[in-house]
């Protein structure tokens, strides 16, 4: 009794897990999707469009961006429609970012 159960809870693990193998197509955007990152580094990863940032240290008045990004063009753009840089940073708190970078 005890042997089969343990054969189906590791039979049940085998089929579990995925194999990753395939090439079954890559899904797609979803049709709404942009595809565009500004901000791919797990650390950096916030949009911000900030007026200042000081020596990569701390943004100042910092915001979300007004628009989803589709492009590092559009990024920089969309903030500087509104006198700002486009920065990623690590901690956006009381309209001020902690550790920003440039977007990719």
């Amino acid at each position: 009794m005890k042997f089969s159960l343990a054969v189906l809870l590791f039979g049940a693990t085998a089929l579990a897990i995925p194999t990753g193998g395939g090439s079954g197509g890559d899904g797609g955007d979803g049709g709404s999707g942009t595809g565009y990152q500004p901000c791919t580094s797990t650390l950096f990863s916030n949009a911000q469009c900030c007026s200042t940032d000081v020596l990569g240290v701390v943004g100042l008045d910092c915001a979300n961006p007004s628009k989803t990004p589709t492009s590092k063009a559009s990024f920089t753009a969309d903030c500087a429609t509104v006198g700002q840089q486009a920065l990623c940073c690590v901690l956006p708190v009381a309209n001020q970012a902690v550790l920003c970078q440039p977007p990719v």
